[in-house]
């Protein structure tokens, strides 16, 4: 019965995905003048400064890490204005692709949040590394983008920087086209973070044996 009950769900969702009317998204982007590539072109623009801004040193394979914004909160009032005139940057290309202002109002309130945050000696800057409103913004803007205009790829934003540099080597040459030596290409960062995780861990390992060793034989317990 339960199952029966599924099967019946799952005909209605498909029957109500067919009922629903098409979405023209080159006639929205048509609207803003806008184009696809010029979409992904600026979306990857403020992805770089995003990064730049909130993640530019990263645990490998994840979002989180610091960036300028946090470097900028060490410098009391001044660098945490100047963090949020640079995070106004991040909101004016928003704009750009046409993203409503009411939609870019958290990201707002997270940047004034993280100015005031950030004037607290060591723990403002400390902070600074979880309170990132570039991010947050690239994040409302891409979300409009996949509704407005049907852009669901992500790889632009998570590796801007490596990723436009790849399409242009794509341009030039079909070896970079391969899919695993592109995915490789695109997570350097991550594989040259892991190779320092396990060197630094390794390192560790090897002083503290040696210092237990030392241990021993000056107290004779070795």
């Amino acid at each position: 019965m339960d199952n029966f009950k599924k099967l019946s769900k799952s005909k209605a969702k498909k029957s109500s995905d067919a009922n629903a009317p098409v979405i023209d998204y080159q006639a929205k982007l048509a609207e803003h003048g806008l184009t696809r590539e010029q979409v992904i072109a600026t979306e990857r623009k403020l992805a770089k400064f995003a990064n730049t801004m909130d993640s530019l040193v990263r645990v490998p394979f994840t979002k989180q890490g610091m960036g300028a914004d946090a470097a900028l909160s060490t410098i009391p009032l001044a660098g945490d204005l100047a963090g949020l005139a640079l995070t106004s940057y991040a909101f004016v290309l928003g704009r750009q692709l046409g993203v409503p202002a009411h939609k870019m109002t958290p990201a707002v309130r997270l940047a004034l949040i993280d100015m005031v945050v950030g004037i607290v000696p060591g723990i403002g800057t400390l902070l600074d590394i979880f309170i990132r409103p570039s991010r947050k913004t690239l994040g409302i803007v891409h979300e409009h983008l996949h509704d407005e205009y049907g852009i669901t790829e992500t790889m632009h934003m998570d590796r801007p920087f490596l990723h436009q540099s790849l399409e242009d080597k794509q341009q030039q040459s079909h070896f970079w086209r391969n899919p695993i030596i592109a995915w490789l290409y695109l997570h350097i960062p991550d594989l040259l973070g892991l190779v320092v995780i396990v060197v630094v861990g390794w390192g560790l390992w090897a002083v503290i044996s040696w210092l237990i060793s030392l241990f021993g034989k000056v107290t004779g317990f070795g």
